[in-house]
């Protein structure tokens, strides 16, 4: 009989095979860049913040059942008690009895405070909607046949600051720009087409920043100058024929007008960044090659790839000054201010949980009452200083994602 060494498990995949494995995650990476992937990181708790301060919205009475919401806590990917969440942050969320009287259930609501500042993001949205005409306008001048999929287009409305209702807002207050066809009778097929060309909205970001710096459309290098094979390759790059425009029909250099179209669309976003996969979801709509991210990786100067959380994810270097961006949306601006609200109220609960636990202890005889009040005040103040910026910094480094 044969003897089968266990310590020795036959390998999974041929020497060859690995090699090729190795060589294809090798062509995922790109040197870190700790601002840039400091300025992507996310924090659980604003994301499920913000879901459920969208179920608020679609309720005509901005008020929910608890209930309804623990119905939720797996889509919402949130642990635990719905009530407990809710608790947690009492700068932003109140509960109450049923307003109708009907039932005993217990309802939930908006803060006078939350309410203002989410009344302050709508009026943000509602002044960008000429913005948000511009940004739809440029990218349907971007794809090849002037139209694109509105399914497909909702996977990505988060990122380029369209509201869920942007269809209703933009199309019937633009009919000489916008119309929304449907040529197969599906709800898929439904598609959004630019009625007629406008070269005002052909001009991109690099040709927009010529304009006004008084130069020749070019590309810049946002790394360091001590990255010398990465400029020396830019250079190269940036020289070997004039820049082309994504709006061009003229593809002489296929790369250049790859790279302009990922660089428009990425000027386009909130926060000059998108999901690659996502992103490739159009590469018919606006030609971009099959293997994207071998291209992407060829342009350390212009764009910066990231696995964080196992989702790739293209930013433009240009588009952030060390982790903040370089301008800010006003629309940005309006949920950094409900992200610092939801902040406030962790911070409150967790002191209410601190002095709770204190006591308990206390009772229970496991600590004493210290003599010196003012030096466990300043201990507390100390503490308290610390969890202050400990939490400053992890939110401040969020970015509202797509979902």
């Amino acid at each position: 009989m044969a003897c089968i060494n266990p310590s020795f498990p036959k390998p999974l995949f041929s020497a060859p095979l690995r090699h090729h494995l190795r060589r294809g995650m090798a062509l995922w990476s790109m040197k870190k860049d700790p601002s840039l992937e400091s300025a992507l990181s996310r924090n659980r708790r604003w994301i499920v913040n913000n879901q459920i301060k969208h179920l608020l919205l679609r309720s005509p009475t901005r008020s929910l059942p608890v209930k309804f919401l623990q119905k939720k806590y797996k889509t919402l990917d949130m642990r635990g008690s719905a009530l407990n969440w809710l608790n947690k942050y009492p700068c932003c969320f109140q509960t109450f009895p049923d307003p109708s009287g009907e039932t005993e259930d217990l309802f939930f609501g908006f803060t006078k405070r939350m309410a203002e500042l989410v009344e302050g993001e709508e009026a943000a949205i509602e002044a960008s909607e000429p913005d948000m005409v511009t940004r739809l306008g440029k990218l349907l001048s971007l794809s090849r046949d002037r139209r694109l999929n509105v399914a497909k287009l909702n996977v990505l409305k988060r990122s380029f600051g369209f509201p869920d209702d942007y269809l209703f807002r933009l199309v019937p207050k633009r009919p000489d720009l916008f119309r929304v066809i449907n040529r197969y009778g599906r709800h898929n097929t439904m598609e959004i087409e630019l009625v007629k060309w406008d070269p005002q909205l052909a001009t991109s970001a690099v040709e927009l920043n010529a304009i006004k710096n008084d130069w020749e459309p070019h590309f810049t290098c946002s790394l360091p100058s001590s990255w010398l094979q990465s400029h020396r390759r830019f250079e190269e790059f940036n020289s070997r024929s004039p820049y082309i425009s994504p709006y061009a029909s003229n593809q002489m250099d296929e790369e250049k007008h790859t790279v302009a179209m990922v660089h428009e669309l990425l000027s386009l976003t909130l926060w000059k960044k998108l999901s690659i996969l996502k992103l490739e979801h159009f590469k018919r709509e606006f030609g971009l090659p099959e293997q994207l991210n071998r291209l992407l990786l060829r342009h350390p100067c212009i764009f910066y790839v990231s696995n964080r959380y196992k989702i790739y994810t293209v930013v433009l270097r240009e588009g952030y000054n060390g982790s903040d961006l370089v301008e800010k949306d006003p629309v940005v601006v309006a949920k950094e201010r409900l992200g610092e609200l939801m902040q406030e109220g962790l911070h409150e609960y967790n002191q209410r949980r601190k002095v709770l636990n204190l006591e308990k202890k206390r009772k229970r005889g496991e600590i004493e009452l210290r003599k010196n009040s003012q030096e466990e005040t300043n201990d507390v103040a100390a503490l308290d200083m610390v969890e202050r910026r400990e939490e400053r910094e992890r939110f401040y480094k969020v970015l509202f994602d797509d979902r």
